[in-house]
């Protein structure tokens, strides 16, 4: 009715369609497809070799932990929970920096040793506040200039100011075991179980991964 009115009028009225921005649009489902998909989407052989890697590694721990296990007031501990934690990068991110033998190892041990060091300035009641938070700041400080960076290192070191008391009266002892035996068990699983795919080689270096056999790729300390 309102064109008519205009044209009555002597007036002329042009109806512009509205015009959606798809260019736009498109873009932003491009950007959200590379965020939302890709960066979830593996290949599923590489899925299956990440389930089998890290149950076979934890489940090591948790055998010697189960055959060495007393029942009286001294228990051999082996199974702590950063090893979830670094298990994800052994087997899910084998390329990544952190998941490295040199992070692996050093950075656990590090940070073990100043979780208990913490725990033995500040483990009266007074500081307990202060305990967790300094061991967990202090490893990723001495981890960084170490180049050692291993993020479940923070967990290691809050463990031992947090943990059971058990663990906490372990002293560094705790270094030694649960920390470095289990370490040194998912290095020698993931080396063990992750060169057997075509598309994995741990520990990682730039190289062709496929002209490398088993052999070669588990033979690490060979390699320039």
């Amino acid at each position: 009715m309102l064109n008519w009115l205009l044209a009555g009028l002597g007036c002329t009225f042009t109806a512009k369609p509205f015009a959606m921005p798809t260019p736009k649009i498109k873009r932003g489902l491009r950007k959200a497809r590379l965020i939302a998909y890709r960066e979830t989407s593996h290949n599923p052989v590489d899925n299956l070799w990440a389930f089998v890697g890290s149950f076979l590694g934890l489940s090591s721990i948790g055998l010697m932990q189960n055959i060495f296990h007393t029942v009286g007031n001294i228990d051999a501990l082996f199974l702590i929970g950063a090893f979830g934690a670094s298990s994800v990068l052994l087997f899910g991110m084998t390329n990544s920096p952190a998941a490295q033998p040199r992070n692996l190892i050093f950075g656990s041990l590090i940070s073990a040793f100043i979780g208990v060091s913490v725990y033995k300035l500040f483990s009266s009641t007074d500081y307990i506040w202060i305990s967790p938070a300094l061991a967990v700041s202090m490893s990723i400080l001495a981890m960084q200039y170490t180049k050692t960076l291993h993020p479940p290192g923070g967990a290691i070191a809050l463990i031992a100011n947090i943990g059971s008391e058990e663990v906490r009266q372990m002293g560094y002892f705790y270094v030694i075991n649960p920390v470095m035996t289990g370490i040194l068990t998912l290095f020698l699983s993931s080396v063990l179980i992750n060169n057997l795919s075509k598309n994995r080689l741990y520990p990682y270096w730039d190289v062709n991964i496929r002209e490398l056999k088993y052999w070669e790729k588990i033979q690490f300390w060979k390699r320039r």
